[in-house]
């Protein structure tokens, strides 16, 4: 699904540069893709996204970069 209308990325794209840059800010995830954010509405399904991620991976989001919850 194109979550990104103006860039046109799928949520494909953007879960394959989660997993292949181990992003963890939104700008990093456009820098992986080669673009950047143009009106922003995509943004909180790009962090919803990593979010799902990091949770899969076993860390936790917190203030937008991962976090470890294992100590």
């Amino acid at each position: 699904m194109i979550i990104c209308s103006c860039n046109v990325l799928s949520d494909q794209d953007v879960r394959s540069a989660i997993k292949a840059g181990q992003t963890c800010s939104i700008s990093q995830v456009y820098g992986c893709l080669g673009c950047s954010a143009k009106c922003g509405r995509c943004k909180r399904t790009i962090r919803r996204i990593m979010d799902e991620a990091l949770c899969s991976v076993g860390a936790a989001p917190y203030n937008g970069r991962m976090q470890s919850s294992k100590s």
